[in-house]
């Protein structure tokens, strides 16, 4: 198939949905597609620039900054980011291509109007990747209220879902948020879980032998630390923890709690607790190599289900983990079933206590604790299973 693929973040960025789209890219060239990335890119000095990435052809197309910068202008900028991106399509090489299939990931959920565009012009089925269900979830969080903000982006959220003839979510528990869209005659809703290839093996910069957590079982965090994350309970656990000097807490990442995290853990004086900047995905497997468990945090708050990028990861690297959830999430019930870690639902430090005890119990206990992690990873989230189930919707 000629596939087009729309997205928002791709390499160079470290994100795990540039790191997510990155995996499936090179999987659907692997296949035999033909794949064609499309991307905004606001640095651009020129309409639009082609690059080849591992067989696949990107195409970033000039639009306006919609990164690191304040709400308001994301909002005008991301609006208007669609329009940009047809406008420069129509000047690149690219112009008067005609896809199979048209393939976009959400976050953002602004790509509607492009997607709109293509499929008219090549009258082929569009797929849409839903990672993030927003602005549900900034209700949830109290970052909004139901407001005139909430119905602009609640109204540009169902114009994207209109687009799409096929929505892949993340779990069984969202199926709620789509009632009415499956009503609508000639839609498609099926459970599309979040995936990964095999990584690189680089060496990590991080050497854990190297830091006062050495000769720890060092628990780690490796991604966003942000409000979503609700990460502040995993430093009253790392406090009630410190009589425990066999134990240690590794956070790895960036984010806009990071900097209230790290002075909240030295106000503590947690001195089994250290913090690292954002690494390289392809360092990851050699990192948690050095590690005996991974972290899972999502605010309680959080309605919406979500099964997080790192969670593949400790899986994909034989790590069990230990997850601090919303009550009710999806991925509690998956980590009980398969018995690859621990959860609490609760929210309460006492309860995350004891589920860690449990887990470091089972590290010493169950010697079959890290194939489950690998043998769970292969069955649901590698990416050849993802693929084939995008290709399959699109041809039906």
């Amino acid at each position: 198939m000629r596939i087009a693929l729309i997205a928002d973040t791709f390499p160079p960025l470290r994100t795990s949905g540039a790191v997510q789209l990155r995996d499936l890219t090179r999987e659907f060239v692997r296949q035999g597609h033909a794949v064609t990335v499309m991307l905004p890119a606001s640095d651009l000095p020129e309409p639009w620039r082609l690059e080849d990435y591992d067989g696949a052809t990107i195409l970033r197309l000039k639009a306006p900054q919609t990164k690191d910068i304040g709400y308001i202008r994301r909002t005008i900028n991301e609006f208007i980011m669609p329009f940009s991106m047809a406008k420069q399509l129509k000047k690149s090489p690219l112009a008067n291509e005609r896809w199979d299939g048209i393939v976009w990931y959400a976050p953002s959920i602004f790509h509607g109007p492009l997607i709109s565009r293509l499929k008219k012009i090549s009258r082929c089925k569009s797929y849409l990747i839903v990672r993030d269900i927003f602005p549900e979830w900034a209700v949830d969080m109290g970052l909004m209220g139901k407001g005139m903000p909430y119905l602009f982006f609640k109204a540009v959220a169902r114009y994207q879902y209109a687009v799409a003839d096929v929505i892949g979510i993340q779990t069984p528990g969202n199926r709620q948020y789509f009632k009415y869209w499956i009503k609508q005659s000639g839609h498609q809703l099926e459970v599309l879980q979040n995936w990964l290839a095999e990584p690189a093996q680089l060496q990590c910069s991080i050497r854990v032998n190297q830091t006062s957590l050495a000769g720890r079982k060092v628990l780690v965090y490796a991604g966003n630390m942000g409000i979503a994350q609700g990460m502040g309970i995993l430093l009253d656990l790392a406090e009630k923890l410190l009589n425990r000097t066999d134990i240690g807490f590794l956070f790895v990442g960036r984010g806009s709690d990071l900097n209230r995290l790290k002075a909240s853990a030295k106000t503590r004086k947690l001195d089994n607790t250290l913090f690292f900047d954002e690494i390289d995905p392809d360092e990851i497997p050699d990192l948690y190599a050095q590690c005996s468990a991974g972290i899972v945090a999502l605010d309680f708050r959080h309605k919406s289900h979500n099964i997080p990028g790192k969670f593949l990861t400790y899986m994909q690297c034989g790590l069990p983990v230990l997850a601090n959830v919303n009550a009710g999430n999806d991925l509690a019930e998956m980590i009980r079933q398969e018995r690859v870690g621990q959860v609490c639902e609760t929210n309460e430090p006492n309860e995350l206590l004891e589920a860690a005890g449990k887990l470091l119990n089972q590290l010493d206990a169950d010697p079959e604790l890290s194939e489950r992690c690998t043998n769970l990873f292969r069955r649901q989230f590698a990416v050849e299973k993802t693929s084939r189930q995008i290709v399959s919707a699109l041809m039906s």
